[in-house]
C-alpha cells in the first residue's frame, strides 16, 4: 500500500456509515483469538451510524483514505484517544500509526498530562511500540451495552 495514496481529512457526516462499518470489519477481523465470538458479534451493542454521525459533529474525528476510500479512522479529546480502527486489510501498512500520531496530537490540544487510551487486547502490542505503556485492566466504557470487552488502560 504505496504511501502517496494515502490522505488525511476531517471526517463529515457523511462518513458516519463507512465508519461505523470499519468499527465492525475491523473488530471481526481483528479481535478473533482475543474475544469470544458472542463479545465480536455484541461488542457494537445499540449502535448505529447515527451515534457516529454525534462523534463525527463534535469535531475531533479524522479519516484516513486510500485512493479516495476510507480505510480507517480516530477520534480523541483531550487528555484520551478514543476511537481508532482501520480495515483488516489496512493493518501492517502504517496506517494506524499515522492515525494515532494525529489522535495523540489532538489529544494534546488543550491538554498537558499524560494521554490515555483503553486499548483492546490484541492492539495492546501496537500501542506498546509506539510508546504507550499499560496502568491496568478493566472493561471497555466508550460502547453502549453488550457483553463487557476486557481492555487494557495504556498512557504515554
Amino acid at each position: 500500500m504505496p504511501a502517496d495514496n494515502i490522505s488525511f481529512r476531517p471526517a463529515c457526516p457523511e462518513d458516519a456509515e463507512t465508519v461505523f462499518d470499519i468499527t465492525k470489519a475491523s473488530i471481526a477481523g481483528l479481535s478473533r483469538g482475543c474475544y469470544s465470538p458472542a463479545q465480536i458479534e455484541n461488542w457494537m451493542g445499540e449502535r448505529t451510524p447515527l451515534f457516529y454521525e454525534e462523534l463525527i459533529a463534535r469535531g475531533r474525528m479524522t479519516v484516513c483514505l486510500r485512493n479516495d476510500v476510507v480505510i480507517g479512522f480516530v477520534d480523541a479529546e483531550p487528555g484520551e484517544v478514543t476511537r481508532l480502527f482501520v480495515l483488516p486489510g489496512a493493518a501492517g501498512f502504517g496506517v494506524g500509526k499515522r492515525l494515532l500520531d494525529i489522535g495523540v496530537a489532538q489529544a494534546r490540544l488543550g491538554h498537558s498530562g499524560p494521554i490515555r487510551l483503553e486499548a483492546t487486547i490484541n492492539a495492546e502490542p501496537f500501542y506498546r511500540r509506539y510508546g504507550f505503556r499499560r496502568t491496568g485492566r478493566g472493561q471497555f466504557s466508550h460502547g453502549l451495552g453488550g457483553e463487557p470487552i476486557e481492555i487494557i488502560h495504556m498512557e504515554l
